[in-house]
């Protein structure tokens, strides 16, 4: 299968057959969604503008409530913030799994690890975490996470690229927490992902322009 990355927490999940699933389409962050995306399914984790701007996104289907939803996607209830959604609201991440490999996409996920969160969320293969802080988990609070979920890849997103506009954070400091020779640089955005091929690591990717 194939991940693509447009971006803040926008990726394109491909299955074998060409089965796409999307998650958190954006805007006014910067930058720009590449025009003409589409999907078989979209995932939305909340009513933010930078995650549901789904008019960019031709969808057959979108998605953005908890629980199973489709035979490969189950959403979590989760917080955007630190005081129980008293700041931000409601936050879904989302249980996503392609071809055999078990996706977590933590969108805006905002609240400190807990026994509670982790046995919802349970083994996951690849997780897509955020690391920019201000809005969401910073990268102390995400190798937190990495460390108690232990997946077998860590791909940072809603961090601040050079050209980003959010009060957020870059990468920087989430992979300054890792040995270099932990981490993949992957400068296109486009990596074709097979799990049993997998050592643990961390995938930083630039996005697809």
């Amino acid at each position: 299968m194939e991940i693509r990355y447009y971006g803040h927490s926008c990726f394109a999940l491909i299955a074998k057959d060409g089965t796409s699933i999307l998650t958190d389409p954006y805007t006014k962050v910067g930058y720009e969604l590449p025009v003409g995306l589409s999907a078989d399914t979209l995932t939305i984790s909340h009513g933010h503008f930078d995650h549901c701007f789904t008019q960019a996104i031709a969808a057959k289907q979108v998605i953005n409530g908890s629980g199973k939803q489709t035979e490969n996607i189950v959403g979590i209830d989760s917080y955007h913030d630190p005081k129980q959604g008293a700041l931000r609201g409601r936050n879904i991440i989302y249980k996503i799994t392609v071809d055999g490999i078990t996706f977590c996409h933590m969108g805006d996920l905002g609240e400190s690890c807990s026994n509670a969160l982790l046995q919802a969320i349970g083994k996951v293969d690849v997780l897509l975490i955020p690391v920019g802080g201000t809005y969401t988990i910073d990268a102390v609070q995400a190798k937190e996470y990495v460390d108690k979920i232990n997946p077998k890849t860590v791909i940072p997103m809603h961090y601040k690229p050079s050209d980003g506009a959010l009060d957020i954070q870059s990468a920087d400091e989430f992979l300054g927490l890792f040995s270099e020779k932990e981490i993949e640089r992957v400068p296109n955005g486009k990596i074709e992902y097979l799990l049993e091929k997998q050592t643990k690591r961390i995938i930083y990717m630039e996005r697809i322009q």
